[in-house]
């Protein structure tokens, strides 16, 4: 069995999913990845799952697969999620169902099921994306905010229960990043979140998986609970 280091991401049919994935696969990862639809993109290393991580079936099965194929899971970054930008008089109840779902459900089922594979080994590093959205507060994006204020917690929380296990879970909430999350979003509006940043640009992938980079090292088998906000947030 190949002794590579495994590392999966959720949320990968593009975006910082897909960045991330590859950036695992250039260190010399297995990269177990997943989303609701096929990826149109391959790398070596690479093995898509079509997964809907708000379902608990799914993602036991998946995680089944892990182990059949590997026997280990030493990385988990969490990474699918869904946005809704509508001021909150305009955002239907279905909406809400589905952002919760899959933004704190979907993380919960998948930590849970991946501290199950990780504690064998006595080791793993779990990353939670959030978002700088959480501290900036911005209008339109209430439940949006609400659901990654929530895996703060449930990150926190974790951290502490599965400390016993070797396992780390950490934060990492960039700003706004040019992604299909952001693209319905009016110009005017991100040239205002970005002047209220102490640097004000948007984050790119290459910010986001730098800090990834750090929480899922070796060495930082000290650091957990944490949230890291991007761009000075």
């Amino acid at each position: 069995m190949d002794e590579r280091r495994v590392a999966l991401v959720t949320g990968t049919s593009g975006g910082i999913g897909r960045h991330l994935s590859e950036h695992f696969a250039r260190a010399g990862f297995l990269v177990e990845g997943c989303s609701r639809r096929p990826a149109e993109w391959e790398v070596d290393g690479y093995h898509h799952h079509l997964v809907d991580v708000g379902d608990e079936g799914q993602v036991r099965d998946m995680f089944q697969s892990i182990r059949r194929r590997h026997n280990r899971l030493d990385v988990i970054v969490n990474n699918a999620a869904i946005a809704s930008m509508n001021h909150s008089l305009l955002t239907p109840g279905s909406i809400v169902d589905s952002i919760l779902t899959t933004n704190v459900k979907g993380v919960f089922l998948v930590c849970r099921e991946g501290a199950k594979l990780m504690r064998r080994a006595a080791y793993g590093r779990i990353v939670n994306i959030g978002t700088a959205v959480v501290p900036l507060r911005i209008e339109g994006e209430a439940v949006y905010a609400a659901s990654k204020g929530a895996v703060e917690t449930l990150t926190r929380i974790l951290a502490r229960e599965f400390a016993e296990f070797g396992i780390t879970c950490n934060v990492v909430a960039p700003t706004l990043v040019e992604t299909d999350i952001i693209r319905g979003v009016p110009r005017e509006k991100l040239d205002r979140i970005v002047a209220s940043l102490p640097i004000k640009r948007l984050a790119t992938f290459e910010d986001v998986s730098n800090a990834v980079d750090f929480f899922v090292r070796p060495e930082s088998d000290y650091v957990t609970g944490q949230v890291l906000y991007l761009g000075g947030a």
